[in-house]
């Protein structure tokens, strides 16, 4: 199948141009971006052009910032063009459901992707946990933003997310592995004074086992960088490590799985979509955002020093 991708920038780069061109299911035939291009691909600057000129491109994946998708997916879907969005995919929950209602209307597939549910230990920790009680859980997310998002100053304004752009990657894998929801109750939300979104946030979660569940996301880590979830249960303590990468169960690490299906997050997400098109399907979970929008309704802002580049 023809897809076409807009927003060439570091994750279209490092991410969906080699996953799509590893796989067996998609051919790059577009790209658009106001600077960013592909070699050998043919390349926009428009996308209203790109839909005009390339009607046979029946596949659009958005790379793009949240706050201007919407009205990329819309344009798309009204052009019958099924839709894959980078996650968040998209700045509010109310512009999520309307593209699904669009979707569901317009009779073309939607996938909403988290590609951290994609790393190679989640569904193992997902099964693991799944007979087990939860007694406790906390998350670990401590990264640095001048490392993984230099000069990227859309996520520093309003529909950025600020630290919730990684931390909510912890919050699709705690979504996914969970037998049962959960939901925030309080959070604290650590403010620059010179911007506009959280360097830094702590949340703390109703689970119907226990209360001790907890997030922490801190994007002033220039040490050791850590996406960890642990959890204790009845059973014994899991932790999953490097985003979803690694697995400890009591201390002893969980080997690779030979058996695994297609490696890499990208490269799955990718056949998730092709399976979803193929069948005509919608796949639009929304629980990831759901707890990102209830920590900025429940939290108390907390002004820090200012965020220097």
């Amino acid at each position: 199948m023809q897809i076409a991708l807009v927003g060439i920038g570091k994750i279209a780069v490092d991410q969906h141009v080699p996953a799509i061109a590893a796989s067996p299911d998609w051919d790059l035939a577009a790209t658009v971006s106001r600077q960013g291009t592909v070699a050998g691909v043919e390349s926009f600057d428009d996308f209203t052009a790109m839909l005009d000129a390339r009607p046979d491109i029946r596949v659009v994946s958005l790379c793009l910032p949240p706050v201007p998708r919407f009205d990329y997916a819309a344009e798309a879907i009204r052009a019958r063009r099924h839709v894959m969005l980078e996650k968040p995919p998209g700045a509010t929950l109310s512009e999520c459901h309307d593209l699904e209602a669009l979707a569901r209307e317009m009779r073309v597939s939607l996938f909403a992707t988290w590609h951290s549910r994609e790393a190679d230990k989640v569904e193992a920790a997902r099964t693991w946990l799944a007979d087990r009680r939860l007694r406790s859980l906390a998350i670990t997310w401590k990264e640095s933003v001048r490392r993984w998002h230099p000069g990227q100053a859309w996520i520093w304004e309003p529909g950025g997310l600020g630290v919730f752009d990684p931390g909510i990657n912890a919050l699709s894998i705690l979504t996914r592995i969970l037998p049962a929801p959960v939901h925030v109750t309080e959070a604290v939300l650590e403010i620059p004074e010179n911007r506009q979104t959280p360097i830094g946030a702590t949340l703390r979660f109703r689970h119907p086992d226990t209360t001790d569940v907890s997030a922490v996301f801190d994007w002033r880590e220039e040490g050791a960088q850590t996406w960890m979830i642990e959890a204790e249960t009845d059973g014994g303590t899991m932790r999953l490590l490097d985003g979803g990468a690694r697995l400890e169960i009591d201390g002893t690490e969980v080997g690779d799985d030979h058996d695994a299906p297609l490696a890499g997050e990208y490269p799955r997400l990718y056949a998730a979509m092709a399976r979803l098109v193929q069948s005509g399907g919608i796949d639009m979970d929304l629980s990831p955002m759901r707890h990102v929008a209830d920590a900025f309704t429940l939290g108390r802002r907390v002004t820090v020093a200012p965020f220097l580049e």
